[in-house]
């Protein structure tokens, strides 16, 4: 019998980027080096855990923009002609590095992982990486989660109620189409949540979802238990807090683990370090040089003069970070027991990119710490929010405070002077779509595709990602430039339904190319819109599929 619990949740998420137009696009290869260096290395994790019989519990949200790239048959088709040149590239690396001393292991270990990842991307998942995730929920070692359509961030598009809904019941329908079953939480895109929100995320059926700890700091009343309990909204949907100690011991630029000297560098790469007439085959094909995700120097300290990485002093130091953030949580909840009368439950929240992407050895250590909780369950045990709700079914009923997991609790990364203009246009085009849903109660045939297509423009153009983006000061040009042609093509849509002249040629263009949400009802803007009906159609499609009538 543990004394507390650990809900560990990973926020799988990407902007939907897909250029079939383009067959080397830039920004694609954000979502195969996510593939190559989080998603397959934590579906190797977790399914290592399970094959062994390690009893581990995680949450999990795969975003509906993530879903729909990661089962894009053009993308998978990218994708492993990626894996292709990542395995073609180790091969001459582990030749040119013959008398590297230094370097050599690391070339072969990258030749192996590579041939190990497309191995398996391509014959043992079948390229269906959803589906890898989907099995490990149904054997009950993994909880996922909904999220909203697009990522949009729903503290700055409440000005139209209705887009804010939209966003909600579209990516708990979605959710329910994927994974043939209701979604029990959601992850709030960037947490943010404001008073009132929570009644929307009812309506879609949702029984909790998660905030950062200022949230229940400032909640209506005095939360009794911190973060380590769940607050229970007007709605009766449970906010669950982000512990700070949790998160600060892997997030921390000072305090957190991926800054350890022995971990592997993640801005030493070969794309930038080696000869350009060598690399230059695998870099973009105008000759930019990117990541190609080899990288042998380890992060050393705060100098630019970087050592070489050694794989085992890495393992070491991931076993002994495990080892270290299980017992600073079984301090936690021996204390935090005996204060509240009830097992806690610490909470820690994670962007899953961060896992083998930017922190290399991200999924070595969650093996570590799964395995070394798992043999020490008198203690400390891993729990899904929603088995936390059924073991403690009455909580504390107070409504959270606004707020993000953006800088200082606040929304300013995405309202600020880089990015203010493009609320104005959002909150137009919204009340547009608003108005065209009430104007069209029942359309068909080419009008009906032509408000579905300008449903799925407004909800691109509403992604948090790009204000983010201008934000951070990195592919800012992009990031205005999908923002700008998603308003642009929603306000032709508007105006050919308005005016009774579909081009047809040009929407099928379109449709081809922001190709998202393919059963989407742009009804989902009225006011009457029966979402229950909706996911009721999905459980019936999923059944039907299981059966074999479809």
């Amino acid at each position: 019998m543990s004394l507390g619990y650990l809900a560990l949740v990973l926020h799988a998420h990407l902007p939907f980027v897909r250029h079939p137009e383009d067959d080397d696009f830039l920004e694609e290869d954000w979502l195969y080096e996510a593939v190559t260096e989080s998603y397959i290395p934590l579906l190797w994790t977790m399914e290592g855990l399970a094959a062994d019989g390690v009893e581990f519990r995680l949450t999990m949200s795969l975003t509906p923009t993530l879903v729909a790239m990661l089962n894009d048959e053009l993308l998978r088709q990218r994708c492993e002609r990626r894996l292709d040149r990542l395995c073609e590239l180790a091969e001459k690396e582990v030749e040119r590095t013959r008398h590297l001393p230094d370097f050599h292991d690391n070339a072969v270990f990258y030749r192996d992982r590579f041939r190990a990842a497309r191995e398996d991307y391509s014959n043992r998942w079948k390229r269906d990486l959803v589906g890898a995730f989907a099995r490990l929920q149904q054997a009950g070692k993994l909880e996922i989660i909904a999220a909203a359509a697009t990522h949009g961030f729903l503290p700055l598009l409440r000005a139209n109620p209705a887009a804010v809904r939209a966003q909600v019941l579209i990516g708990a329908g979605d959710y329910a189409e994927t994974f043939g079953r209701e979604a029990r939480g959601v992850w709030l895109p960037e947490c943010g949540y404001y008073p009132g929100l929570d009644g929307t995320l009812k309506e879609a059926g949702l029984r909790y979802f998660f905030v950062e700890s200022d949230a229940i700091q400032h909640a209506s009343d005095r939360a009794k238990f911190g973060v380590h309990a769940p607050l229970y909204c007007p709605s009766g949907v449970a906010a669950f807090g982000r512990d700070p100690e949790a998160s600060r011991q892997v997030w921390s630029s000072s305090e957190g683990y991926p800054g350890d000297p022995d971990y592997r560098e993640f801005y030493r790469d070969i794309g930038h370090d080696l000869d350009f007439d060598y690399i230059k085959p695998y870099l973009h094909r105008d000759g930019r040089r990117v990541n190609t995700g080899i990288k042998y120097h380890r992060v050393t300290g705060r100098t630019d003069s970087k050592e070489p990485y050694v794989r085992q002093r890495a393992l070491d130091k991931a076993a002994m970070h495990a080892k270290h953030f299980v017992e600073s949580r079984q301090r936690q909840v021996e204390g935090l027991r005996v204060a509240m009368g009830r097992k806690p439950v610490a909470v820690a929240p994670y962007d899953a990119e961060l896992f083998g992407h930017w922190w290399f050895e991200g999924p070595v250590w969650l093996n570590y710490l799964c395995r070394n909780i798992a043999g020490n369950r008198d203690s400390l045990e891993m729990i899904a929010a929603s088995e936390y709700l059924a073991e403690y079914p009455v909580n504390q009923a107070a409504t959270p405070g606004a707020s993000s997991w953006g800088y200082k609790g606040h929304n300013e990364v995405w309202l600020n002077a880089a990015n203010d203009w493009i609320y104005r246009h959002l909150h137009a085009a919204a009340d547009h779509m608003v108005e065209l849903a009430g104007h069209f109660p029942a359309a068909d045939g080419p009008t009906r595709r032509a408000l579905n297509q300008a449903a799925r423009e407004l909800l691109l153009a509403q992604s948090s990602d790009w204000a983010f983006i201008m934000t951070s000061g990195s592919m800012v040009p992009y990031a205005i430039r999908r923002t700008k042609e998603h308003l642009l093509r929603f306000q032709r849509l508007y105006e050919m339904v308005k005016e009774n002249r579909i081009y047809e040629e040009w929407l099928g263009e379109v449709e081809d190319r922001d190709n998202i949400f393919p059963r989407l009802d742009y009804r989902v803007y009225r006011a009457d819109y029966k979402f229950a009906s909706e996911r009721g159609q999905a459980r019936e499609a999923v059944n039907l599929k299981t059966k074999g009538k479809l």
